[in-house]
């Protein structure tokens, strides 16, 4: 293990670069992404930097989730843009009409995680269940988490019953009858914010896979995620026991995955 500061960024996690300095093309390269965009107003320092904390921050999650490092452009099909623009205030975002996903040049430390979990959400939502035809112009985008939560037919697959206890332990009670203290915890967090933001299940899965991710021993990666354990935070997270919960879930899914995608 090797501990690197990054201009305020702190890694506890192995050396994947071995000190060197890789570019966008060496993410694109490595993780099997489909296009990178960079912003024009990034220079070249600033390009260095950033380039050097994708790529740990991707291998970290690769490494966490058992996966061959190619598996994390989702055959493909995940762009990756970094200081391109986007929305205000936003430090990052999947946007998944271009599949991409998006990192502010300044504020995008901590969301990789989240963001990666919505383009995953996305993109296993054809593969997990019977969506029906999605190549019409007004096709209805589609997460995993909502077809879900909907009671769409799942397609008959043991890695897709491994996906749906994912899904079941994050959102239910133990007993499966009831919905979570995490769900209750996230709806009280929209009516006092006057939102329907936070107990979305598109965003509450994202907030437990970040901090499952954050509560894995061993990698400390705060460009990858950070805060989901905070006190002024943690009441719209799973708490640390929950976080175990589905954490085993996780690695009941990605780690069989993982393991028929290296053969």
């Amino acid at each position: 293990m090797q501990l690197t500061r990054f201009k305020h960024k702190t890694r506890i996690g192995p050396d994947y670069r071995h000190g060197d300095q890789v570019s966008f093309m060496d993410i694109k390269e490595t993780f099997g992404l489909g296009s990178i965009r960079v912003g024009k107003w990034v220079n070249a320092e600033e390009k260095d930097l950033a380039a050097n904390l994708i790529f740990d921050s991707f291998a970290d999650l690769a490494y966490i989730l058992a996966l061959p490092p190619k598996a994390m452009g989702l055959r493909g099909t995940l762009n990756l843009a970094f200081g391109t623009g986007g929305r205000k205030g936003v430090q990052a975002h999947y946007a998944p009409n271009l599949r991409e996903l998006a990192l502010a040049k300044n504020a995008g430390a901590g969301a990789l995680a989240h963001e990666f979990w919505h383009a995953f959400d996305h993109y296993i939502a054809e593969k997990a269940f019977d969506i029906g035809d999605r190549s019409g112009p007004r096709r209805k985008v589609m997460f995993a988490s909502d077809c879900w939560l909907t009671n769409v037919s799942h397609l008959p697959h043991p890695l897709n019953v491994k996906l749906l206890k994912i899904f079941d332990s994050t959102l239910l009670s133990k007993d499966g009858q009831d919905v979570h203290d995490y769900v209750r915890r996230s709806v009280k967090a929209d009516k006092a914010a006057g939102t329907k933001y936070f107990s979305q299940p598109t965003e509450m899965m994202a907030r437990a896979f970040e901090a499952v991710v954050e509560s894995c021993s061993g990698i400390e990666n705060s460009y990858l995620v950070s805060d989901t354990a905070k006190k002024d935070t943690i009441a719209v997270f799973p708490d640390l026991g929950h976080r175990t919960i589905i954490k085993e879930a996780l690695l009941a899914y990605f780690h069989p995955l993982g393991e028929a995608l290296s053969r």
